[in-house]
């Protein structure tokens, strides 16, 4: 691994003097533009020299990290050495980049294949230049984190429903993280009707859960970041199409993006004060289910028409945001759900949705999000959009049944029940957070979409 030329003298401890005379002949003709050079050295051996160039970002060394291990993946090989002697120590910092983006490309979620992939990579890194102590404990939490909210995302609807996600989240406790469970009880004391609503037809139960964390010295106000944790969605009785519904377990992707984030946070005990929540439900249709037309009370005292069962993470966040808002009162709120198709057809799987009533945020979140490759655009909010949402026989409806503005409407709704002018952003993440192909840190699959932006946002502005 070097700097814009190969320093061939750093393989003459991995070669016989035949090998090391053929690879230097190999390298005079060979493309040492490229990022990655391979050479067979025999049926036992192989070499792989990677470039790190002059002005390879941070997250292109993590990309570079994540191409070298999707390389040896296909190879027969299976223990492999990183020597860091070869580099300069002024390139240890993106050397911890680099072995994060062959951490996070190699998650795979194998738990219930009776054959599992026998072919296991060990690579063992080894020489002077490692990255510090510091940011292998900041490199590993960002990984723990991101881990835990991707196996989250990849369980089955029967078996991660609201009940038993409520006891994982609970197990994060022995982190130092303060865990609030909130059942149907205590949220309908609480008013809580919009939540409820949603969950009514399935025979699991419906939660609000808390997760606080206590980390800045002083007793600053939290940084707050709200969840959708719809664990499957049928649409109730405005019931999807049943192609693709199978996809659905990965409604309660928001959700799973603030707890990844909160363990995160544990893990490597941030000095900041940050709180996370989620609103978890089943979304299924009975004779219980909430009917399109129906008339609830949210929390914050205003009442929606259900015009929409299908329209339900809103309704979920409706109610989170507003507790969080007035239970904490903190710097900012920050949410993140699989809210709408519509955010798809506008911004695909390459960029989030962002809506916010405040500038400044929106910067630190786009500027975040593109120091780690998790892209974000911004998308607007307008008081217009308001008579979209407006109901005769309520105080607003859960859809605009006139057509267009499927995103921002349904953040003009979310807006609604931010009531005290706190600082607030919306994150649609409906194409970020689950990949059929895979991407440039992932494997495809549960890509926890959200993780790693927040962790930089803290970091960089709020620590």
């Amino acid at each position: 691994m070097v700097n814009e030329k190969f320093n061939i003298q750093s393989l003459e401890k991995y070669t016989n003097n035949s090998e090391y005379s053929f690879l230097s002949d190999l390298l005079k003709t060979s493309d040492i533009k490229k990022e990655l050079l391979n050479f067979e050295i025999n049926s036992n051996k192989t070499i792989i020299l990677v470039s790190f160039k002059k002005d390879l970002s941070k997250s292109g060394a993590e990309k570079l990290g994540a191409k070298l291990y999707s390389h040896i993946k296909e190879k027969i090989k299976s223990d492999y050495l990183i020597d860091t002697d070869s580099m300069p120590l002024k390139y240890r910092d993106l050397l911890g980049h680099f072995l994060h983006g062959i951490k996070l490309k190699s998650y795979t979620f194998e738990k219930y294949k009776s054959k599992k992939d026998k072919k296991k990579i060990l690579i063992s890194v080894v020489g002077k230049n490692m990255p510090t102590n510091k940011d292998k404990i900041k490199f590993k939490a960002i990984e723990e984190g991101a881990f835990f909210a991707r196996d989250l995302v990849s369980e089955p609807g029967n078996v991660l429903h609201p009940d038993e996600y409520a006891k994982r989240i609970n197990t994060l406790k022995k982190l130092g993280l303060k865990i609030n469970v909130y059942d149907e009880k205590k949220c309908k004391k609480l008013g809580m009707n919009a939540l409820l609503g949603v969950g009514q037809g399935s025979i699991r139960g419906s939660y609000l859960v808390t997760m606080e964390w206590n980390g800045a010295k002083n007793n600053s106000k939290p940084l707050a970041f709200v969840g959708k944790g719809v664990c499957f969605d049928t649409g109730g009785y405005s019931l999807k199409p049943a192609k693709f519904m199978e996809d659905m377990t990965y409604d309660m992707a928001g959700s799973a993006t603030v707890v990844g984030l909160m363990k995160n946070l544990a893990l490597r005990k941030a000095k900041v004060n940050a709180v996370g929540v989620v609103g978890l439900v089943e979304n299924m249709v009975s004779g219980n289910a909430q009917r399109p037309g129906d008339i609830v009370k949210s929390y914050s005292g205003q009442t929606i028409e259900i015009l929409n069962t299908d329209a339900e993470g809103r309704l979920v966040l409706a109610d989170a945001l507003t507790y969080t808002e007035k239970k904490y009162k903190p710097r900012f709120i920050i949410d993140l759900a699989t809210l709408t198709g519509a955010i798809i057809v506008s911004l695909g799987s390459e960029y989030a949705g962002l809506f916010s009533n405040d500038d400044k945020l929106s910067k630190q979140l786009l500027d975040s999000g593109d120091k780690v490759e998790e892209k974000l655009w911004r998308m607007p909010l307008h008081k217009n959009f308001d008579k979209l949402i407006n109901s005769k026989n309520a105080d607003m409806q859960n859809i605009n049944y006139v057509g267009g503005a499927g995103s921002t409407t349904a953040a003009q709704f979310l807006q609604r029940f931010i009531l005290n002018k706190t600082p607030w952003a919306h994150l649609d993440i409906a194409g970020m957070a689950f990949s059929k192909y895979g991407g440039a840190l992932n494997s495809g699959g549960a890509t926890s979409y959200g993780v790693r932006l927040l962790n930089k946002l803290i970091e960089d502005y709020y620590e």
